[in-house]
């Protein structure tokens, strides 16, 4: 059975209020800060509160509660925020707590940066910096409009890399992402790997036209020994930027 909350009754307003003297005390006690992640911020104290009032106690949101009475509940050993492992383990070792809204203020700083780099990047609001760049070009993975400010950057010499089409030679014709250096189809990838020669060290972003091809060349080239390879997640179909065709 669900039991259903109201967010808007004052029953529930009255003890979210509670909820967030609670987490300011926790913050203040331990020397945290919030995550700069307002919406897990606000989303985490909604579920402290709902567990408040379905059970009596701050249990994390982020796990189950065990237990169909107050005593298995404490035998069950739940989460109970601030919980052991976020205070013994997770934020001394990783800097947050599993569900984020407790951070060390270093971790927490490094995640504003963080998002500022995904608002600006999605945005456009402003180039990239190249703190930004370095960033980005350390994720596996990144999207169409990560891919679009990457190489706004990269015509402003903020960044360097290939971008390198692996679809075949009449896709790659019909329409490319403008900016694309190689194209080296994932049929004849070794063969048409001799225009990346001796550009190990250069970072390359690969594509395709969904996404699934170019993950295969990722893995590829990385164990080639690229040192950093990036896909273009779901390939040219997510991508807004400008293209091109013809020879």
């Amino acid at each position: 059975m669900i039991t259903k909350i109201d967010m808007n009754s004052p029953e529930f307003l009255v003890e979210l209020e509670k909820t967030e003297t609670f987490t300011d005390k926790v913050c203040k006690e331990y020397g945290f800060a919030y995550t700069p992640l307002e919406e897990v911020k606000e989303s985490i104290q909604q579920g402290l509160t709902r567990n408040k009032i379905i059970y009596g106690k701050r249990y994390c949101p982020c796990f189950m509660v065990i237990g169909s009475t107050k005593e298995e509940q404490v035998a069950a050993d739940n989460r109970l925020c601030p919980c052991t492992p976020a205070l013994s383990k997770e934020i001394p070792q990783n800097g947050k707590c599993h569900c984020t809204i407790f951070c060390t203020p270093e971790h927490a700083r490094e995640l504003a940066k963080e998002e500022e780099m995904e608002e600006v990047a999605h945005t456009h609001a402003r180039g990239l910096s190249k703190e930004e760049c370095k960033a980005l070009m350390q994720k596996s993975q990144i999207d169409g409009n990560e891919l679009e400010a990457l190489l706004e950057a990269r015509e402003n010499g903020c960044v360097n890399f290939n971008l390198v089409d692996t679809r075949e030679w009449m896709e790659w014709v019909s329409n490319r992402i403008k900016g694309t250096d190689y194209l080296i189809p994932t049929t004849s990838f070794h063969n048409a790997m001799a225009q990346l020669n001796a550009q190990e060290d250069t970072p390359i972003i690969v594509y395709c036209y969904s996404g699934s091809r170019s993950a295969y060349c990722q893995r590829i080239l990385k164990h080639m020994g690229y040192k950093t390879v990036i896909n273009l997640e779901y390939g040219i179909i997510s991508f807004g930027g400008e293209t091109e065709s013809g020879e």
